[in-house]
Order: C-alpha cells, then sequence, then structure tokens
C-alpha cells in the first residue's frame, strides 16, 4: 500500500510513525510534513491547502489511501474532490466538515439530536449579542463560528468583559472571518476529556480518551495554546463514563451523521466536560487531534494501516479496534513566547540523546534541518511521548528523556500527567 498523509505538524508525524510500523505499507509520502519525519516517509512540497495538486500527485503516485491532517483541506472539500477521481481517502466529505468548520452549526446538529451541550446562542449582529449577554449574564465562553486555529476563544468571566470579546471578534476582526459569526456558550464546570472514535459514517470502532493541556504554563496558567501536551486514556474515564458517553453522545451523533446524510470515512474527536449533570460536549471535530493524537496513537494495538483501509474500502464489517493498557502522556517542547510572540531558528540539542522505542518516541511539530543539525522552525517545536504501565513511570520516563533536549528559551510544562485544577469552559 502506498499511503500519502497532508499536513505538517506532530499529528502527522505520529500518523506517519504509526503506519510506519505496519507490514502492509510499502510507501508513505507527506505533504509538507516536517525534518523529523524523514526517515520514515518521503516529504512532498505541497501545501494542505492546495488541493488541486495534491490530487495530481497522487494519481500520478498512484497513491491507495490519503489521510488528512489540518482541518483546511477538509472543509475546503479535498475528499470530494478525491472521490470524484475515484481516490480513497480517509476524512468527512466537505459537507460533514461544516460540522468543525462552522460552530454553530456543529451546535444545531447538537441541538437537534440531543447530544448534551452546553447552552449558547450564535450572532451576526453584535447588538444582539450584547442583548444575548445582559440576558443571561455571565461567565461566558465566547467563540468565534469560524476556524481560527484553536485561538478564537475567550473566557469571560463578566459582562464587560464578554461584550469586549463580542467587540474583538466581530469589530475589530482580530480572528479574521471566522468571527464574523460569533457562538456565546455558558462556561461549563468539570473534568474535561477528549474521546476518539474511527467511523465508516455508519458505527463507530475503537473508542478511546484523552486529557489535553490547553494552558501555557503549570498548573493551566497563562494564555490558551493548541495544546501543551495530554494523557490518554484520561484519568477520570471507567466503564461508566464509556458507556454513557457511547450512549448519549457517540450513538446519537452516528444518527445524525446518517439523517442528515452525511458522508464520513475517519476518525472523530470531541471535547467534552463531566459535569454535575453528565457530560456535555463542547468542541466537535471531525479529524484527528492535536496533541491528542501523539498520546493516543501510541496505544493503539491494531494496525493502523488495517483501520483506514477496510473503513476506505467498505469491509469494516470485520474491523475491530485494540488498544495497548498501559498508560500514555506526551508533552510538547515550546519556543519561548508561545503561544505568542517567539523566535525560531535556535539549533537543537541533545536529540540523538533520545532512545526511541516503541514506547517511547520524539515527534517533531515544527522543526528544520540544516547540514544536519535541527533548528527550531515553529512554536510547537518536538512532542515526547511515553507509554508505560502507570502515569508515574510514563512521567518519569517523560521528563527524564526531556532533560536531554536544549535550545534557547525552551519551554515545557511540568504537570504533565498530574492532578490539576481543570479549566473551566473547554477551551478549545
Amino acid at each position: 500500500m502506498k499511503f500519502l498523509v497532508i499536513g505538517r505538524g506532530g499529528r502527522e508525524h505520529a500518523i506517519v510513525w504509526k503506519l510506519s510500523k505496519s507490514p502492509l505499507v510499502k510507501k508513505i509520502y507527506c505533504a509538507t510534513g516536517n525534518a523529523g519525519m524523514e526517515d520514515v516517509a518521503e516529504r512532498i512540497n505541497i501545501k494542505a491547502e492546495d488541493i488541486d495538486e495534491l490530487l495530481k500527485f497522487a494519481l500520478k503516485n498512484k497513491v491507495d489511501y490519503t489521510i488528512v491532517g489540518p482541518e483546511i483541506s477538509l472543509t475546503e472539500g479535498i475528499v470530494d474532490t478525491f472521490e470524484e477521481k475515484g481516490l480513497k481517502i480517509f476524512g468527512p466529505c466537505a459537507n460533514t466538515a461544516k460540522l468543525e468548520g462552522s460552530k454553530a452549526y456543529a451546535k444545531s446538529i447538537m441541538e437537534k439530536y440531543d447530544i448534551p451541550t452546553a447552552r449558547f446562542g450564535t450572532f451576526e449582529n453584535q447588538e444582539e449579542a450584547f442583548e444575548y449577554i445582559e440576558e443571561v449574564g455571565a461567565p461566558l465562553a465566547i467563540k468565534t463560528d469560524g476556524l481560527s486555529a484553536g485561538k478564537g476563544f475567550i473566557i469571560a468571566k463578566d459582562e464587560i468583559t464578554a461584550k469586549l470579546a463580542v467587540n474583538v471578534m466581530m469589530q475589530d476582526k482580530v480572528f479574521g472571518d471566522a468571527g464574523k459569526h460569533v457562538l456565546i456558550e455558558e462556561l461549563l464546570s468539570g473534568d474535561e476529556i477528549t474521546i476518539t472514535f474511527f467511523t465508516d459514517g455508519k458505527k463507530s470502532f475503537g473508542l478511546s480518551s484523552a486529557q489535553d493541556y490547553k494552558r501555557a504554563y503549570d498548573m493551566n496558567r497563562g494564555p490558551n495554546t493548541h495544546g501543551m501536551g495530554a494523557i490518554s486514556p484520561a484519568p477520570v474515564w471507567n466503564d461508566k463514563v464509556e458507556k454513557d458517553v457511547m450512549k448519549k453522545v457517540v450513538t446519537p451523533f452516528l444518527k445524525a451523521l446518517e439523517k442528515e446524510d452525511l458522508s464520513m470515512k475517519g476518525v472523530v474527536y470531541m471535547n467534552l466536560i463531566l459535569t454535575e449533570e453528565g457530560q456535555k460536549v463542547v468542541e466537535l471535530n471531525v479529524r484527528f487531534g492535536d496533541p491528542e493524537t501523539q498520546a493516543i496513537l501510541p496505544r493503539l494495538k491494531t494496525d493502523l494501516a488495517e483501520i483506514i483501509s477496510k473503513i476506505c474500502d467498505g469491509k469494516s464489517s470485520s474491523l475491530k479496534v485494540e488498544w495497548h493498557d498501559e498508560k500514555a502522556i506526551c508533552a510538547q517542547i515550546v519556543s519561548g513566547g508561545y503561544p505568542l510572540k517567539y523566535i525560531t531558528g535556535r539549533l537543537i540539542t541533545g536529540i540523538e540523546k533520545i532512545k526511541e522505542a516503541d514506547d517511547l518516541v520524539l515527534f517533531h511539530s515544527g522543526t528544520a534541518l540544516q547540514n544536519e543539525r535541527f533548528y527550531t522552525n515553529g512554536g510547537r517545536v518536538l512532542c515526547l511521548s511515553v507509554r508505560k504501565d502507570s502515569v508515574d513511570q510514563a512521567r518519569k520516563a517523560l521528563y527524564d528523556n526531556i532533560s536531554k533536549i536544549f535550545f534557547r528559551e525552551m519551554h515545557y510544562r511540568d504537570d504533565i500527567g498530574l492532578d490539576i485544577e481543570p479549566v473551566k469552559g473547554g477551551e478549545n
């Protein structure tokens, strides 16, 4: 089999790494990929949003299966384009990708099919948004409706801050067109988890969980980020929670796909808050998460290439997805100042000291290779992932190995895997 993986971050490195373990896979291409994955994949200089060029490449090189990492390609309709030409691709069609491209649309689907979620209102008029804020009161979560690279989210603890957040999004257009419409949501309190499962659009396979760490600094302090690390399974995940999530979230979601004629052969990940009233969905995504993927895929016992091929080939009736029982932890190593202003081009040392194995792997998120030396090339630079029998063992191995790596202004969180006070609201 030949695979094409679209994307360039740690998530895509994890996908490529997992595919490379399969005896079914003969060749892996990655567009554009990053410097750290060149030993397991051939990098192709085609951007994720350049769908026409990606299509030409897949046809010319007779790619068997394509996997899409970033949401931009999905919302732009890459799955529809590939399938029209008879290519097999792992991801949702454009109509289904709208579940991620528009939070308002996702909320309307959850409301229609009784998928528990936070109370909300969606607005394209600022004065109406202000009236809603005055009506419901704070605290609130103010979100851009469209894609904003994980940044269009502001917690408002009072009405003045909530109105300011709306103004920043709708009038100042800090998040561009993503803020033309805003979603105002009640701020939930409880343990946050993410769930991940594969689907053929009718059934779910391999439901698993993780907990990610969004804030930049220890003890959930600092600005919101794309993610500073994750642990899988989530500490609060147990048989009861899994059963409730399957019954109240996954099953009605699959019903919604069927009833709304939303085609999908791919993976779903959702952010949930376990409130006193039960679990509630705060974010719905129709692709692999980041950095959750870097914690989840090391626990995947079943061959990823087999999962993707069976789902894409319409043979998922025989599919059984299994997970390792061990705990997996990953931590992002980032440039100083991330997610705000940061400097790239820093020499990275110590990577060669990481002795990788099936249960310890270093994923590259933003690196560049010059004269056989790695340099920083982004905010999130590296992601170290460890799988061990216990959280304590995984944490020790994680931080023992991170200490071997160095670049100027390097930063990471020291508390990945610890039981700390959760952040309210589901900040994604």
